[in-house]
């Protein structure tokens, strides 16, 4: 259904979080609270566990070399909010 590339990419994601210890979820909602760009992310839990889960990625502090890590992996299309405007 995905291309190797995105599989590679989504492959590359959880290896760098395993590693460090952090739940791929909580990882993604606390890169998201790095970003500049970002007011705040909106979760849509359906579940206690998805709740406490959304709940500990706001005091998830990732350590530099998972967000240069991120970075890496998915490079993104530029400064925000620049690279967004039409």
């Amino acid at each position: 259904m995905y291309s190797p590339a995105v599989r590679a990419q989504v492959q590359a994601y959880e290896d760098l979080v395993e590693k460090h210890g952090i739940e791929p979820g909580e990882a993604a909602l606390a890169w998201l609270l790095t970003r500049p760009g970002i007011t705040g992310p909106i979760v849509g839990p359906r579940t206690l566990e998805q709740l406490a889960s959304a709940l500990r990625a706001v005091d998830l502090e990732l350590p530099p070399e998972v967000l240069t890590g991120l970075d890496e992996i998915f490079p993104g299309p530029g400064p925000s909010p620049e690279a967004f405007a039409w």
